[in-house]
């Protein structure tokens, strides 16, 4: 329910685009991102801009070469995004804002248990791996994400459509077992039994999978414990056009504009705090 006080928290009027990030929205990131160089040819753009061109094109969807020209030159944008890309900036920063996220929600800074789930995406002509899910039946990719229990992104991996959930797993299990020590509990869906995921996921260290199953007498939607946390947080990370579809020819671009998705999420709810 919209009150005074709340209309004023997510109010984003005074910004040029609703995407650019507030001043303290900035001060979150800027401390993660690179630093100048102390060789080379002297940085010539302000990396504020460039966030804010990065996070247009992510809620917007437009081209690259669709960039209005209050940004930097869209080739300019395209060099930081890959470059934070390859340099697993992007990561690095969800990681610090989840933390902050946390504990300004009153919960320890690492969670203990969390929420998996997968959605399968279609893909474009751009081409890059991808694959056929039979169940969904979705040309395309996979979204293989974990959440802490707030519904907040703790670790994404993308992989072909025609991958077993169970399979994907184990890849994303194997990005955040190191970065949160306590979080060895997952709630999932009946995708995730079988195929030997036990085994596969105990190289990690003690992990446990435990599977939320939907009663045999509820008819038509239902909402399931737990499970409802990870599926709110797919719904909103679609709420970024980019990622209405996946238009990347790399798994890694893919996962780079899923982790923005994050970012984005993660700035708001620290900014308006």
């Amino acid at each position: 329910m919209w009150t005074e006080i709340t209309q004023a928290k997510y109010d984003r009027k005074g910004q040029r685009y609703a995407s650019d990030v507030t001043n303290a929205e900035w001060a979150l990131i800027e401390p993660e991102l690179p630093g100048k160089r102390p060789l080379g040819r002297p940085r010539e753009v302000a990396l504020r801009a460039v966030s804010d061109a990065i996070l247009y094109i992510a809620r917007t969807g437009c081209q690259w070469r669709q960039l209005p020209r209050e940004f930097p030159p869209f080739t300019t944008v395209q060099h930081y995004f890959y470059a934070w890309r390859d340099g697993g900036v992007l990561e690095k920063i969800n990681f610090a804002l989840l933390l902050q996220a946390r504990e300004a929600a009153g919960r320890e800074a690492s969670p203990s248990a969390g929420i998996i789930d997968s959605q399968s995406v279609k893909t474009t002509e751009s081409g890059g791996p991808r694959g056929y899910d039979a169940g969904k039946k979705v040309k395309g990719r996979k979204r293989q994400i974990v959440t802490d229990t707030l519904g907040l992104l703790v670790g994404g991996e993308i992989h072909p459509a025609n991958v077993q959930d169970r399979d994907g797993a184990t890849l994303v299990i194997g990005t955040i077992c190191d970065l949160f020590p306590w979080l060895r509990h997952l709630f999932a869906d009946s995708a995730y039994t079988g195929g030997g995921l036990d085994r596969a996921i105990a190289k990690f260290g003690h992990w446990t999978i435990e599977v939320v199953r939907r009663s045999a007498d509820i008819a038509g939607f239902a909402v399931l414990p737990r499970r409802w946390v990870v599926e709110r947080t797919l719904a909103w990370l679609n709420r970024n056009r980019r990622l209405a579809k996946d238009f990347e020819a790399s798994l890694a671009s893919a996962k780079a504009w899923l982790y923005l998705g994050s970012i984005q999420i993660l700035l708001r709810r620290l900014g308006r705090a």
